[in-house]
């Protein structure tokens, strides 16, 4: 559901991380980005690779956010686990997102990426299904693992610092009162929307190096390393490409993390009155 809303914002992030400096004619804004988006395939192209996204979320959100409330679960049965002891348990569940999600990653960058490719260079994918079959059909099943290891470090910074950060505020907000205006948190809408906004700022800031060149090491279908990619950005762009994209990456993660967490209590809530 968070992603539907946000996959326009995505798509403009991953158009930024991936354009290639030689190609560039004047400044990669978010408002360019989505101008020419719009002007070259219309509204519709704001919306391209949805299928990929929503694939991405059915596999790498479905495990890092179920895999760290299970280990969240099994860590307070003798107590509340320590901050450090969550912050561990949301890096390791990251990682096992990071792994799950990383065919639909793959097909999600092509498939954002490819109107700012050359003609010659573009996928073509018509979807995230008949994408993943051409995947494996061109470069083998080894093609479903390219960018793993800066994708894994990716997912383990993001959980580490989204979900981690999320629920270090919430558990130090909750019962709290702000001063001055005498409002006391409670466990509700205003506290996951607060908790969310903050996780959606730290987040995109500790990911924003490894986004940035996972996006351009799935982009690319020749064997380029990591450090090949890095080596070769720095020298054309200078450090600050690491964080290239940040601006819509933060206006996208910062209403994705605010609608998965409130979405993720409110069915959690459902859940519970369901099974009592």
């Amino acid at each position: 559901m968070a992603a539907s809303f946000t996959h326009p914002l995505d798509l403009t992030k991953v158009r930024m991380q991936t354009l290639d400096s030689a190609t560039i004619t004047k400044r990669p804004s978010i408002l360019n980005i989505i101008r020419t988006s719009v002007a070259t395939s219309g509204m519709r192209s704001l919306y391209t690779g949805l299928s990929a996204s929503l694939m991405r979320q059915m596999s790498y959100s479905l495990v890092r956010l179920g895999s760290y409330e299970e280990i969240k679960r099994r860590l307070s049965t003798n107590g509340p686990p320590s901050t450090f002891c969550l912050l561990i348990a949301a890096t390791f569940a990251g990682g096992l997102g990071g792994i799950a999600g990383n065919p639909a990653d793959i097909l999600l960058v092509r498939m954002t990426s490819d109107l700012v490719r050359p003609p010659e260079k573009r996928y073509g994918y018509s979807n995230a299904f008949t994408g993943l079959i051409e995947l494996v059909k061109e470069e083998g099943v080894k093609g479903l693992t390219r960018g793993l290891g800066t994708n894994m470090t990716r997912a383990m910074l993001m959980n580490a610092s989204q979900v981690g950060s999320y629920d270090y505020l919430k558990s130090k907000l909750l019962d709290r009162e702000v001063p001055f205006i005498q409002y006391r948190f409670h466990d509700n809408l205003v506290l996951h929307v607060i908790s969310s906004i903050t996780a959606g700022g730290v987040a995109t800031t500790v990911c924003s190096p490894a986004d940035v060149i996972r996006s351009r090491l799935m982009a690319s279908s020749e064997k380029s390393s990591f450090l090949e990619i890095l080596r070769t950005s720095l020298r054309e762009e200078g450090p600050k490409f690491l964080f290239k994209g940040w601006t819509p990456a933060f206006i996208r993660l910062g209403p994705n993390t605010v609608l998965l967490f409130v979405f993720f209590e409110q069915l959690k809530k459902t859940w519970k009155a369901v099974v009592a």
